[in-house]
């Protein structure tokens, strides 16, 4: 296309499942309700890793991070698409999609990393555990926690830019989000430079952390093998299970969102997986740690007891 004929665009239109507008309704509803799940889940998780002392170690340390991360990552878009799915001018401005595109993709960077190094406190857990205590000290933990959302914005930033500083050929989004895919599909300049960037971003902050994860899980996977107990066996496989669940979970829908071959037009399936990563990944961990964590478990039980049984006496 003749990159004369762009367009000066102040706000980007979103018609996301325009052809099915029946399905509005529903789905406003359906979000809503996940996303009061991901508050009350994640903010749950949250609250216990910081009062329960049996809590104050890296894993859940950790856990706390990707909880506050999900609370985040979630809010960064659903509350919009809310309102954008309800009015009558379905659009955001160019500033509020920059900011959502920023936060919402250098949150999503940040998970990616996130659980390789939730990874490696389990393998030093597992394979150095009478290290456990030095190797993961409260100072290397802050810095792993810190240089995962540092990396993840930078990258984030740099992506948005140079999306945002092609010409448009058009301002009409068909997807619920300002995501960087459907962004590059409007513009009618060369997009060599935003593909190199994507690219490395990916192999960096999907690849390398998912092969780090693979890895990881060999060698704790071969030590929890060589534990002559049954009971220990067992217990070492379900402190594992939990996060394998999530890293499935998570980089499943994003290899296969931005690993796969795109075509020009934006597809129902990219918006549906999408949404699982964007929505459904972040109700269900809090769920899956709950539910195959005893520790948790048992500190859900025990803060739900003092705050709601003792309440009403």
């Amino acid at each position: 296309m003749n990159k004369g004929n762009y367009t000066a665009v102040t706000e980007f239109f979103m018609v996301w499942l325009s052809h099915s507008p029946s399905l509005l309704l529903p789905l406003y509803v359906l979000c809503l309700m996940m996303y009061l799940v991901i508050l009350l889940g994640n903010s749950m998780l949250i609250i216990i890793s910081i009062l329960d002392p049996r809590l104050h170690t890296p894993m859940y340390f950790f856990l706390g991070n990707l909880s506050f991360l999900d609370i985040c990552y979630t809010s960064s878009f659903i509350p919009q698409m809310l309102i954008i799915v309800m009015s009558e001018r379905k659009s955001i401005s160019f500033l509020g999609c920059a900011l959502q595109m920023v936060i919402s993709l250098g949150l999503g960077c940040t998970e990616c990393i996130l659980l390789a190094v939730m990874a490696y406190d389990k393998y030093v857990a597992i394979c150095y555990p009478l290290r456990y205590n030095i190797i993961m000290n409260k100072g290397l933990c802050a810095q792993m926690a810190a240089w995962t959302w540092i990396a993840g914005f930078l990258i984030s930033l740099v992506q948005t830019v140079l999306a945002l500083i092609n010409p448009f050929c058009g301002n009409i989004i068909e997807h619920f989000v300002c995501e960087i895919l459907a962004i590059l599909k409007l513009t009618c300049g060369d997009i060599s430079l935003n593909v190199f960037v994507m690219t490395v971003a990916s192999f960096v902050f999907l690849i390398t952390p998912l092969l780090f994860i693979f890895f990881s899980y060999i060698f704790i996977i071969s030590t929890i093998l060589k534990i002559n107990s049954s009971e220990g066996r067992k217990k070492a496989f379900s402190t594992c299970s939990a996060h394998l669940t999530v890293v499935i979970l998570f980089y499943g829908s994003a290899l296969f969102m931005y690993m796969k071959p795109k075509s020009k037009d934006t597809k129902t399936s990219d918006q549906l997986i999408g949404m699982s990563y964007g929505v459904i990944t972040p109700m269900l961990n809090p769920i899956i740690y709950s539910m195959r964590n005893k520790e948790v478990k048992s500190a859900v039980q025990k803060f739900l007891i003092r705050n709601l049984y003792f309440k009403r006496m």
